[in-house]
């Protein structure tokens, strides 16, 4: 019989086989000092383009303020127990009922972390009869939720129309096959890694032809597209044809939760049946009151989406003149693809860290195919014109040196070395 744990000792897994050298830098790494478009890593200014604080409100006046007081006066421990049994309270249900009238729905109910309530949501919604079709770059708390699902998935080829009607013709035809179930389709409003908004109105209009429910994860739509910044659905005129509508609080509203948003019948049945929220502490009343301020200030300060978007296209507009390939982003969130191995990225990332005082995200394998690199640069509202016209000249120089070989190294650095500091 084999022991767990020597079995896990002497197989870190893909990304964990890079742990005693990358971490702490690659991964794991600790930013410093208030958040903003600048911050400390390892004692340096940075200009960060990792956090997901798209509008500014990680460190807005009047959020700080409410943070403060919510704590003051309730504490971290109120309400105490989960929300079925005890944690139940008035400003739970004002934040859902704001946030259902915001996103055009009749009610919404609140989760406590968004990777929890995708996985939770759709054991909720779903039977073992059920099938479920889905975009094949779905966001990993999508993918972690239908390995969970007893019942059939079919994948379409992401964005791709065609596919994804193939797939509901061979979801309708094993629904009535099996003469049981019904077919729930999953997307997403803004792909994450690749900035592309999910065909969201083409699908819905599939509607006409076969009969499913449409789910729609919109972590990164939410508070970034549409008019009054409802989303992804509200930019592509199509919000009323989305039957169930997810997003986090973590990204435009840089705080903690989520939430789900539908027909009052539908969110009553999963409040009533989503296991992670049952058996879970309730949301923090701190939390709740800054999630408060913070929706109130997203949909009375439509400057800070207008400030975002200046930025993003600022600085898409400067990679592209540049020659770099940032795909086919239709939101805010930047992509940057390059060529290059693991050893290759991890000494351009030392170089933009150590030389430009650029701080960003960088995607490698096994994440994505070998021999690439993408960068993913989060702009936000309080990033300046200094910081994009420093990072389009650090990611010029650097793309120069990559390209002509002077990254070329053999094994990634092993950053336990104190030289690097």
């Amino acid at each position: 019989m084999a022991d767990i744990f020597e079995r896990l000792i002497k197989n870190d897994g893909p990304i964990g086989q890079y742990r005693k050298r990358a971490h702490g830098y690659f991964a794991f790494p600790k930013l410093e000092g208030e958040i903003s478009s600048r911050m400390k890593f390892r004692g340096k200014e940075m200009i960060v383009w990792s956090l997901n604080n798209y509008l500014g409100l990680a460190n807005h006046p009047e959020v700080r303020k409410a943070d403060a007081e919510g704590a003051a006066q309730y504490g971290l421990a109120l309400p105490m127990g989960a929300r079925m049994m005890s944690g139940n309270s008035d400003l739970h249900e004002q934040l859902e009922a704001e946030l259902a009238a915001f996103v055009s729905k009749e009610d919404s109910i609140l989760v406590n972390f968004g990777y929890q309530g995708m996985v939770s949501l759709i054991d909720a919604l779903c039977s073992r009869h059920d099938v479920i079709v889905y975009d094949a770059e779905s966001h990993a708390c999508i993918i972690d939720g239908l390995r969970l699902h007893a019942g059939h998935r079919f994948v379409f080829k992401h964005n791709d129309l065609d596919d994804c009607e193939k797939q509901l013709q061979r979801a309708t035809a094993l629904i009535e096959k099996q003469k049981a179930g019904g077919i729930l389709l999953i997307t997403e409003g803004v792909f994450g890694m690749a900035g592309d908004q999910g065909k969201l109105k083409e699908i819905a209009a599939l509607k006409s032809k076969y009969e499913f429910r449409l789910l729609v994860d919109d972590a990164h739509g939410f508070g970034t597209l549409g008019k009054t910044g409802a989303g992804a659905g509200e930019e592509q005129g199509c919000q009323n044809e989305i039957d169930i509508y997810f997003s986090t609080f973590a990204k435009s509203m840089a705080s903690i939760g989520a939430f789900i948003a539908g027909d009052k019948n539908i969110i009553d049945h999963i409040r009533y049946n989503i296991r992670s929220q049952i058996f879970a502490k309730s949301l923090p009343m701190p939390l709740v009151v800054g999630n408060l301020k913070r929706l109130e200030l997203l949909r009375s300060h439509p400057e800070l989406k207008e400030n975002l978007w200046s930025n993003a296209l600022k600085l898409q507009k400067g990679l592209k003149e540049r020659g770099f390939d940032i795909g086919k982003t239709d939101s805010v969130v930047t992509p940057v693809y390059m060529k290059g191995d693991v050893p290759e990225a991890t000494a351009m990332v030392m170089d933009l860290r150590e030389n430009y005082g650029i701080f960003a995200s960088i995607v490698v394998y096994p994440v994505i195919p070998k021999g690439h690199i993408i960068y993913r640069l989060i702009p936000s509202a309080v990033h300046t014109d200094a910081d994009i016209e420093a990072t389009l000249h650090a990611f010029y120089e650097t793309k120069k040196k990559l390209d002509a070989g002077a990254y070329k190294v053999e094994l990634i650095p092993d950053m336990a070395d104190a030289s690097v500091k």
